[in-house]
C-alpha cells in the first residue's frame, strides 16, 4: 500500500480495550484509540500476546519473566530504550510495526510483529503511533459499528483508560485469560482472575 503526503503525519494511539474476538474464538483483539479522535483500531492477536499485554497493564509480576520482560531487561542492560512504537503498514489484513529504539545519540528502528510491539510499548511506557492511511483502511468509529454489520471485535469498557484492571474485561475474556495463565503455570495470576470471575458471578446473580 502506497503512502503519501499528509498520510505520513503520526497519530498517537492508546490501548483502550483488550477483549475476546467474536469471529476467532482462540484470539483476542486489542483495541487502540486515537488520543485526539473517535476512531478505534482493532487488531486481532493471540492469547499469549494478549496475556503479555494484560500482565504489564495490570502491573503484575509473574514468577518467571515473560519473553517480553526478558527482552525489555536485555535492552535496558545494554542502555537501549524503546522510545516509540509505530504501526507503519497494513498489507493483506496484517499490521506491521517498528520499534524506534535509542542508545545515547543513536536511533535504531527494528521491525516487529504489532502484538509484540504493543507488549513492549506497555513495558517501556512509550507512545504508540500510526498513520492516517491505516486508520482510514482499518479504523472504526464506535457509534457506527452496528450499522457496519459487525466488526470482529467485542469492545470492553473504556472507563479509566489509564488504570485498566481485571474489572475492565468481559467474563469470556477473563475465562480465556484464566486458561492461558493455568497453561503457563502462572498460578498467582490465575488466582486473581478466578477471584474476579467469582466476584462478578456473585454480584450478577
Amino acid at each position: 500500500m502506497s503512502t503519501h503526503g499528509s498520510d505520513m503525519k503520526k497519530i498517537e494511539l492508546d490501548i483502550v480495550a483488550l477483549s475476546h474476538s467474536v469471529t476467532q474464538s482462540h484470539n483476542y483483539a486489542v483495541v487502540l484509540g486515537e488520543k485526539e479522535g473517535a476512531r478505534r483500531l482493532p487488531i486481532v492477536i493471540g492469547g499469549f500476546e494478549a496475556q503479555a499485554i494484560a500482565v504489564a497493564m495490570e502491573r503484575m509480576t509473574p514468577n518467571r519473566p515473560l519473553t517480553h520482560d526478558l527482552f525489555r531487561k536485555a535492552l535496558q542492560t545494554f542502555d537501549i530504550e524503546v522510545r516509540e512504537v509505530i504501526i507503519n503498514n497494513l498489507l493483506d489484513g496484517i499490521f506491521y510495526a517498528r520499534l524506534v529504539c535509542v542508545r545515547g545519540d543513536d536511533e535504531i528502528e527494528i521491525d516487529s510483529r504489532t502484538s509484540d510491539a504493543l507488549a513492549l510499548a506497555v513495558r517501556f511506557k512509550c507512545p504508540i503511533y500510526t498513520f492516517e492511511f491505516i486508520l482510514e483502511a482499518a479504523g472504526v468509529v464506535l457509534e457506527d459499528e452496528e450499522k457496519e454489520g459487525g466488526k470482529s471485535v467485542s469492545v470492553a469498557s473504556e472507563d479509566d483508560e489509564d488504570e485498566q484492571t481485571l474489572a475492565d474485561y468481559s467474563l469470556d475474556a477473563l475465562s480465556q485469560l484464566l486458561n492461558d495463565a493455568l497453561e503457563r503455570e502462572d498460578y498467582e495470576r490465575a488466582a486473581e482472575i478466578r477471584d474476579e470471575i467469582s466476584q462478578r458471578r456473585g454480584t450478577s446473580s
